[in-house]
């Protein structure tokens, strides 16, 4: 029987590109940094404190990057050649673990490695707002973590659900793409489950969790209707469901789910998100002044209010509720945490307003604050930053 040309022989390789990649990756970890891409006919780069920089001075070539794809992947390496692109979950010492992604482009293969932070993060470590744990405490419903890539979703997922290990005893099941964060049975029982290693697909393994007893289901991302649907239908029959979509605001989270939906079916998808909707948790990560990066964050809270205005199609007017709901029901809008966060002295005045939804009402309010109108708002100790990728222009870096 002949062998597929796409098979790789683990006896023909040497590992050596495994093993200059390693230098580098050891180089980015000693500089705290977030991302290395290696691309074909390209000189190597680090993502650091939000900005890439060179790494390496001479290029990579594309048969080196061939190679290296073969000693990554060995028997996925024919995966890889017809999908066009992999992900997996690359060890590279006891302490540290990084998401590669592989992916063809016009040059040859390319490498991204993201760095995973080993520690689960706590809910109090990040100093989120306690809506965060609140929504830890709900025993149905549907609770959304929204924002851009590399917003910091996976972290406040992986703080909540870390919460619920060691405060209650429930069985979780998660869906991921792939398993970022590694939780231990602690109080919970917990099942993790990595797309194309553990399922085929998100609505596969979903669907499948609804027989296998479970009581909160965490799915990576809701990416088509199919999941979204069975994901309404889990929160709706008993099932605390954590998702997370690629939205900018809780609005656009509203929207984004029922839009896609066919027009004659959004009127039953409006009315199954109105009723399972728990929260949604929309973040942004705003460069601070020692050049880090802080997570502000929009916290809808479902009140009778909201579920109101997403059966009228009134979603306008959800910012306005959000704000209204704050001292009652711990909600709050982007800008309102924002001016609490800049008022602690974390972020200076112009990144405030440049990641605010309405630059103009906030510069209002900072006004306000510095006449003296407004609260003096104390700065939080050990106040701590989500170490994720976020676009940060920075001058220099002090590279060990």
């Amino acid at each position: 029987m002949s062998q597929n040309k796409n098979e790789v022989d683990i006896n023909q390789l040497t590992f050596e590109q495994i093993k200059k990649i390693r230098g580098y990756l050891k180089k980015l970890i000693e500089n705290e940094g977030s991302d290395l891409h290696v691309k074909s006919n390209g000189v190597i780069r680090a993502r650091i404190n939000g900005t890439i920089i060179p790494f390496s001075g001479s290029v990579f070539s594309y048969d080196d990057a061939m190679v290296l794809a073969k000693e990554m992947l060995r028997g996925r390496y024919s995966e890889f050649v017809e999908n066009k692109e992999i992900d997996f979950v690359y060890q590279f010492d006891e302490s540290n673990r990084f998401r590669v992604n592989i992916f063809f482009q016009t040059d040859g293969p390319s490498f991204v490695f993201r760095v995973i932070p080993m520690k689960i993060p706590t809910i109090d470590e990040m100093k989120y707002p306690e809506a965060v744990r609140m929504f830890t405490k709900e025993s149905r419903g549907l609770v959304l973590v929204t924002g851009t890539t590399g917003s910091g979703k996976s972290t406040t997922l992986a703080a909540m659900v870390n919460e619920i290990n060691f405060t209650d005893k429930k069985h979780i099941i998660t869906i991921e793409d792939p398993i970022e964060f590694v939780h231990k049975d602690r109080g919970c029982i917990i099942n993790q489950r990595s797309l194309g290693q553990d399922t085929l697909s998100f609505d596969r393994a979903l669907r499948a969790a609804l027989r296998e007893d479970p009581d909160i289901i965490l799915v990576g991302e809701m990416r088509d209707r199919e999941t979204i649907e069975l994901a309404l239908h889990a929160a709706d029959t008993g099932h605390l469901v954590f998702s997370t979509l690629h939205t900018l605001d809780a609005k656009e989270t509203i929207n984004r789910i029922i839009g896609m939906f066919p027009y004659e079916e959004q009127n039953r998808i409006r009315l199954s998100l109105a009723s399972v909707l728990r929260g949604v948790i929309s973040q942004r990560l705003i460069p601070t002044i020692d050049k880090k990066r802080v997570a502000a964050m929009e916290i809808l809270v479902k009140t009778p209010t909201i579920e109101k205005l997403i059966l009228e199609n009134r979603d306008i007017e959800i910012r306005e509720a959000i704000e209204k709901g704050r001292d009652h029901y711990k909600s709050q809008s982007f800008d309102q945490h924002i001016f609490d966060i800049y008022n602690t002295g974390v972020i200076t005045r112009e990144k405030a307003k440049e990641y605010a939804t309405s630059a103009s009402d906030l510069e209002l309010k900072m006004n306000g604050f510095n006449s003296g109108k407004a609260a003096d708002v104390k700065k939080p100790e050990n106040w701590k930053n989500i170490d994720e990728n976020s676009a940060v222009e920075e001058d220099v870096f002090d590279l060990k």
